[in-house]
């Protein structure tokens, strides 16, 4: 798990941004799961869940934005 971890924030800015558009927001779902999953944070893991089945489409907005103003997602860990 920290090897996805630390691959994805070794990502550029422009990947970060790429993987964060509608379709491809899955991505930082599956980032956010591995994270909470790593960190034994069941809360984090509920939610990471829950985003994989409803809300990709819906948190890509949140993600382009805090790549471009922080350079990370963020997340409850």
């Amino acid at each position: 798990m920290k090897d996805i971890i630390r691959t994805f924030d070794g990502f550029p800015k422009w990947a970060k941004f790429i993987l964060a558009l509608p379709v491809l927001d899955i991505v930082w779902a599956v980032y956010r799961l591995c994270k909470s999953i790593d960190k034994k944070n069941t809360l984090g893991i509920i939610l990471a869940i829950l985003m994989l089945i409803f809300c990709p489409v819906i948190f890509w907005l949140v993600d382009i934005i805090t790549i471009l103003v922080w350079d990370k997602v963020i997340w409850l860990d």
